[in-house]
């Protein structure tokens, strides 16, 4: 089960929900397999936004991938055509 969340929210416009949807596709297989701590990855989609839930072993994990080279250049990085500024990030901890 796990201890922590990061919640990723995008702002986005219209189409561009498309394009969030296709990198979270291409990242998701990676982040559960290369990313320590990672236990899920789930993308939710409301009529009027999204957000990205990923679930850590830790909040200590969430923070370092907060950090890693895979988040700040990958991710972030290929989400940055679909998106208006930078994503809204919180990290959460299970009681």
């Amino acid at each position: 089960m796990a201890k922590a969340y990061l919640d990723i929210i995008p702002t986005i416009q219209g189409l561009d929900r498309a394009g969030v949807t296709a990198v979270y596709n291409l990242y998701k297989e990676p982040f559960l397999e290369t990313v320590n701590g990672a236990l899920s990855d789930e993308l939710l989609i409301h009529i009027d936004d999204l957000r990205i839930l990923q679930g850590f072993k830790s909040r200590e994990d969430a923070q370092c991938y907060l950090l890693s080279k895979f988040f700040t250049s990958d991710f972030i990085t290929s989400l940055k055509p679909y998106i208006i500024g930078n994503p809204n990030v919180k990290i959460y901890e299970v009681s």
